[in-house]
């Protein structure tokens, strides 16, 4: 079955930078567009970035400039590099897939999410 797991969240003080990880194995992982979501604690769920089977990219208004997504398909790992992290960045990142090179669908596939917190 398809596994997405996350790594890399964690505390880092305004204007610092993390990278984030998701595993993904048990699916054509290349073929697939794939996301980064977030949701702050009383907030709705957000797509912040994705990238498609065709290496296409696109991301939310909010982050653009600072965030960068990317994936690695030899090793089958997808990435969020957060550099100039603002407190309005603190929440639950998750990796989500959907079944098509295009990132015009549902996501069926998540996580289980990394904790990001921005601290002044």
């Amino acid at each position: 079955q398809v596994q997405l797991v996350e790594s890399g969240g964690g505390s880092v003080q305004a204007g610092g930078s993390l990278r984030l990880s998701c595993a993904v194995s048990g699916f054509t992982y290349a073929t697939y567009c794939m996301a980064w979501f977030r949701q702050a604690l009383g907030k709705e769920r957000e797509e912040v970035a994705s990238i498609d089977g065709y290496g296409s990219t696109n991301s939310t208004d909010s982050v653009k400039g600072r965030f960068t997504i990317s994936k690695d398909n030899e090793k089958k790992t997808m990435a969020l590099q957060m550099n100039s992290l603002q407190l309005e960045d603190t929440a639950m990142y998750y990796c989500a897939a959907i079944g098509t090179p295009w990132c015009n669908g549902k996501f069926a596939s998540w996580g289980q999410g990394t904790q990001v917190t921005v601290s002044s």
